[in-house]
């Protein structure tokens, strides 16, 4: 405590200087742009350097709780912009899902094209054998 005693008696040392240094913040008094919190207030019997301190503080900590709420405020937007993107993956996908029925439709069609050619070429097939049948039968008759 003595070394209290002897900042109260040094002439270098002034209540004015100390509230400009308390005051000024990492990039150079915007705590003085952060209004002092309605929540708190002085006591009556606490010193003026003592108030200046705890007024620094208590700013040092809105700046902070003003942080933590900006991230917040970050969060939910990038919430908007994940909400946003999952419905375009929706929609992605009911494309995609709608390609894919086409697709098969058209295999579907495809096959029994295929399917009926094959048949058509058996039928073309068996009626020249059957002529050819007929023409040879013919030939060995006369």
């Amino acid at each position: 405590m003595g070394s209290i005693e002897q900042i109260r008696k040094s002439a270098d040392v002034s209540l004015a200087k100390l509230e400009a240094d308390m005051t000024e913040v990492r990039s150079g008094g915007s705590s003085a742009s952060i209004a002092f919190p309605d929540h708190e207030e002085h006591l009556q019997s606490v010193t003026r350097a003592g108030g200046l301190s705890a007024e620094a503080v208590v700013r040092d900590y809105e700046i902070a709780a003003r942080e933590v709420e900006s991230m917040g405020a970050e969060l939910i937007e990038a919430a908007k912009k994940c909400e946003a993107m999952t419905a375009e993956v929706h929609n992605a996908i009911a494309d995609m899902r709608d390609t894919a029925a086409a697709y098969r439709e058209e295999g579907k069609k495809v096959f029994k094209r295929i399917q009926a050619s094959a048949l058509f070429s058996q039928d073309v097939r068996k009626s020249c054998e059957e002529v050819k049948r007929r023409m040879v039968e013919a030939h060995d008759s006369n």
